[in-house]
């Protein structure tokens, strides 16, 4: 068994979100650590948080907003933003962001108020 995992974002199925549209990478049973989604952010996206996730967002294209607990952050192409469990959040702009769960990604791990 190898001890990598190779997954092209441009070939892996889009999924709708609270904040638009995103591919998810590494989202399989197996792997309890950390996935990779590649999310390009809806204009009306919803606030939401997680009780477990910490999430780190690394912005790759367009200039906006992420609103973190109310906060307006301005991020623009190389903004990296950290985001806690439990901080809402949503981002805000035509964007494209690469969005790194840790824990992996669970869908029963998104809440809105």
């Amino acid at each position: 068994m190898k001890r990598y995992r190779v997954q092209h974002l441009e070939e892996t199925e889009t999924t709708d979100c609270p904040c638009g549209q995103t591919r998810r990478a590494f989202a399989v049973p197996d792997n309890p650590v950390a996935t990779v989604h590649l999310l390009d952010v809806k204009t009306d996206s919803q606030v939401h948080y997680h009780k477990n996730m910490t999430e780190i967002y690394v912005f790759l294209e367009g200039e906006g907003h992420m609103e973190l607990d109310g906060d307006h952050v301005p991020v623009r192409p190389m903004t990296a933003v950290m985001i806690s469990p439990g901080c809402r959040h949503r981002a805000v702009g035509r964007l494209r962001t690469l969005v790194i769960p840790i824990p992996a990604f669970n869908p029963e791990d998104e809440w809105f108020d």
